[in-house]
């Protein structure tokens, strides 16, 4: 079966069945593309499948890939997203390149991940920075949509994060 897409605002998800003989795997993501500090293009992403632990025991990992040589990498580095209303710290570890372009994972700790997602939900744009290095400005257009459709297709309760 063809992997499911939908566009809510900025947000496209994107739902693939695999059949592996014991059970059915999903995997479900919804990604949105910003243009970062300095005109560089990338994306915030968050996957789940529905054989992971899912919420509230933890949440979809969150990721960014961006085409920025200039940001940080390596393990635990220090991250801060948010908006006028409140920002949220949380730790990242740099990976490999993503379609040509670097990426750092959030480390997926419940309640960091949860304090993260919530603020993706209340800000209209997500001010993302690694230390002291900007990384964008990105829309939180159609988010919580996107957000509840993951929830929906892989078998998680999303009101702790969009109600």
């Amino acid at each position: 079966m063809a992997p499911k897409l939908e566009t809510f605002g900025r947000w496209s998800t994107l739902v693939d069945e695999v059949d592996t003989g014991e059970d059915l795997r999903k995997t479900c993501a919804a990604s949105t593309a910003f243009i970062g500090a300095g005109g560089v293009p990338g994306t915030l992403t968050l996957v789940i499948t529905n054989g992971d632990a899912l919420p509230p025991d933890a949440y979809p990992s969150i990721t960014i890939a961006v085409d920025n040589k200039g940001l940080p990498a390596g393990k635990s580095i220090a991250a801060t997203f948010g908006d006028d209303k409140g920002r949220v710290a949380a730790k990242l570890h740099s990976d490999g390149a993503v379609h040509g372009r670097l990426s750092w994972t959030v480390d997926n700790q419940a309640k960091i991940s949860l304090a993260l997602l919530r603020a993706m939900r209340r800000a209209s744009v997500l001010d993302v920075s690694f230390g002291d290095a900007p990384v964008g400005s990105i829309s939180m257009d159609g988010f919580t949509k996107a957000y509840r459709s993951l929830g929906a297709s892989c078998g998680f309760p999303t009101a702790d994060v969009a109600p």
